[in-house]
């Protein structure tokens, strides 16, 4: 995995948790790339999916479309993972 495939993934959350969609609170699964070039497209979904099955995004399927949240238990992980791969602390 090179350096940039990390920074999307860190981009990822750090939108994630910047927008305090942590727990309950729900967003769709499309806005991940929303900041994105859309030719990245495919790529984000795949490292989102990548994210899901690291449990650092949870799902929650709806008639309406798949929503996504921060996982709240692995908070601490996750902050420590943006922090190091782009700097921005919370």
């Amino acid at each position: 995995m090179d350096i940039e495939d990390e920074k999307i993934k860190a981009t990822i959350l750090h939108h994630l948790r910047r927008k305090k969609v942590i727990g309950g609170v729900h967003t769709h699964f499309d806005t991940l790339k929303k900041g994105f070039p859309s030719h990245l497209g495919k790529d984000i979904n795949n490292h989102a999916r990548e994210l899901i099955k690291l449990q650092w995004i949870i799902t929650k399927p709806a008639p309406y479309g798949l929503q996504v949240s921060l996982n709240k238990d692995k908070l601490i992980e996750i902050e420590s993972y943006i922090k190091k791969v782009l700097g921005f602390e919370f």
